[in-house]
């Protein structure tokens, strides 16, 4: 078996992986009508040899594309890894943001103070799991806490762990807020998401300037962070309309390179109702990306003064 993107699909059971595939997704997409739709068509298409394609990778692609065309939820993925998988729930997906938590200064590639004392924190790639990110975020949020406004920059951030969005809208926030509720496949209440009641060193707080840049890669719990301090009429979004998925999702190994990315709940904000599920959060403030950074430092200076 190699490790490379051109592991061959004579070296699988095709017909297993995908049966495995429409098994998980009939059992554990958080739509029930739509999963049993897919389920159905991934087992249709297989038995047409659909899937017969040359390499792992292009299983994959062609498998996520299938799981997306009945509502276009892209969370849902059947993710190609060059390198070998551990078997474990969700352990794929653990081991590449590992990877680049490393290479990332710990999710907070960046922290300035610009001039008339606005700070810019950017957080990414990802929104890590807390007990990798608490300490290197508590640092940087405490550090940029005396500025006179803030400026969050998740323009590169593709999503990761709800308790972290929550951990820093502790830091954002004035008393403990109800951010998210999450609702079961059965719709059901699975979670509700706080801030909070105690954040380690200093807070930024609730009142002064805040904005959030965002750009069309911004995605998943990044996304929610940026949704939730909108809807709480805490932040200034600035930027473009981000990706659009707001379920959280689980990974299953399927293979030893290939993972499945299946949405097991739904996201209810308490203040709109809903969530950017499809939409993406839409900014209030809209420019290119590359341009966000500047017009939301015009208007924080315009406000300042």
């Amino acid at each position: 078996m190699t490790s490379t993107s051109t592991t061959s699909l004579p070296e699988l059971d095709t017909a297993a992986v995908v049966e495995s595939i429409a098994d998980l997704v009939g059992a554990n997409y958080v739509f029930p009508d739509v999963a049993r739709q897919l389920a159905a068509l991934l087992r249709r298409r297989g038995a047409k040899g659909s899937y017969r394609a040359g390499t792992a990778e292009e299983l994959a692609e062609a498998v996520t594309a299938d799981l997306r065309s009945v509502n276009g939820d892209l969370h849902l993925a059947l993710k190609h890894h060059a390198a070998p998988v551990p078997p474990e729930r969700g352990a794929a997906g653990l081991a590449e943001m590992r990877r680049e938590f490393d290479a990332s200064l710990c999710g907070v590639p960046r922290v300035e103070l610009l001039d008339g004392g606005v700070a810019v924190l950017e957080i990414g790639p990802k929104m890590f799991p807390l007990d990798w990110a608490a300490q290197p975020l508590a640092a940087a949020l405490s550090l940029v806490a005396p500025a006179r406004a803030l400026i969050l920059d998740l323009r590169r951030n593709t999503g990761g762990d709800p308790d972290t969005v929550a951990f820093v809208c502790g830091y954002l926030l004035d008393g403990r807020t109800h951010l998210n509720t999450m609702l079961s496949r059965q719709g059901e209440l699975a979670e509700q998401s706080w801030t909070p009641p105690f954040v380690p060193g200093a807070r930024f707080g609730g009142s002064k300037p805040l904005s959030v840049l965002t750009s069309g890669n911004t995605f998943s719990a990044a996304e929610e962070l940026a949704y939730d301090l909108q809807q709480l009429g805490r932040a200034e979004v600035v930027g473009e309309a981000t990706r659009g998925g707001a379920h959280p999702r689980e990974g299953w190994t399927v293979h030893q390179h290939l993972e499945l990315s299946v949405p097991v709940a739904r996201a209810v904000n308490p203040v709109s109702g809903t969530n950017w599920e499809g939409t993406g959060v839409r900014p209030d403030v809209p420019c290119d990306a590359g341009a966000a950074l500047d017009r939301a430092l015009d208007r924080t200076v315009a406000r300042l003064a």
